[in-house]
């Protein structure tokens, strides 16, 4: 396969990555489906795309008239045969669970082309970890996006079973998108951003947990400091907290680690009141309009 035959593209899982690579796939010109377990779930995902299309308006990364062309690009459904029909390239965004993945590769490894190349937006796990269950484990990696709005960079990573030409097919196809592709020599955890991300979030889930500072404090340290216009409790509000959750508990048992132990027992008091960050208009600040994002954060308490 090349580039140019890539013409339908598969979204399984349709969270917060998955709205955000079907939308930026379908403003670039690819008919995009999207597939979930529920249509419920899928009525959910589709009011939120139409207000991210809304966002790349007003942000100027596209016209009006490109945002309502890729919207109508845009298919969505819970039956897993019509998803799977004439897919090319498929971009996989389920939870952070690698039987999970395993499982939903499985599933559509029977379904799809023999050709279709699959990939996964995985944030902490390895492509390894899952790749046989695939099915097709040479044309399988990890192709990850960060948050579309903020970033073009997304990071495509083998497994020591990917082919060099699956490699190169998924570098030029980020490319064909507007993305800046980081290819990685070999496998490795958090990719490269994420890997520094990490040890910032591990190291103010350290202080927050131990009581050493509040939450406030710590991202007006590191915004006073670094100059920054969100700290590390922000990004983690953007990202989630129930992912931050799942990432952290998931290595904390991984490594038997009494602190990120700790970590993970902290996010889950604010995930077991329904604070799961931007996306549920609370977490570790209220939305919209965070205290971080007023003028007077750095100087008034």
């Amino acid at each position: 396969m090349k580039v140019e035959d890539i013409k339908k593209i598969l979204i399984l899982g349709s969270g917060t990555m998955g709205q955000q690579i079907g939308l930026l796939c379908a403003v670039h010109g690819y008919d995009v489906t999207i597939y979930d377990i529920k249509k419920e779930i899928l009525d959910r995902a589709d009011e939120r795309i139409r207000r991210r299309a809304g966002k790349m308006v007003s942000s100027g990364q596209v016209s009006d008239e490109t945002a309502q062309a890729g919207l109508k690009r845009i298919t969505m459904t819970d039956d897993p045969e019509k998803a799977a029909k004439d897919a090319d390239l498929v971009s996989e965004s389920v939870p952070e669970d690698p039987k999970l993945k395993g499982k939903v590769f499985a599933q559509f490894n029977a379904l799809c082309k023999e050709d279709t190349i699959f990939t996964t937006n995985t944030s902490s796990l390895l492509p390894s970890q899952f790749a046989e269950e695939t099915g097709r484990p040479e044309k399988f990696l990890a192709f990850h996006f960060h948050d579309t709005l903020m970033t073009k960079i997304v990071d495509v990573m083998p497994h020591s079973g990917t082919s060099p030409e699956t490699v190169l097919l998924v570098t030029a196809f980020a490319e064909t998108i507007g993305q800046v592709p980081i290819v990685l020599k070999k496998e490795h955890n958090g990719f490269v951003f994420n890997n520094m991300l990490m040890a910032l979030l591990d190291s103010a889930l350290n202080l927050a947990s131990g009581d050493v500072a509040s939450i406030q404090d710590i991202d007006r340290s590191f915004m006073g400091v670094m100059h920054s216009m969100v700290g590390p409790f922000g990004i983690m509000d953007s990202v989630g907290l129930d992912t931050v959750y799942k990432i952290t508990d998931y290595w904390a048992q991984q490594l038997n680690n009494p602190a990120a132990k700790k970590n993970a027992a902290f996010l889950k008091t604010y995930i077991d009141e329904g604070k799961l960050g931007m996306k549920s208009g609370k977490g570790f600040y209220a939305y919209p309009g965070p205290a971080y994002a007023k003028p007077d954060f750095l100087t008034k308490k």
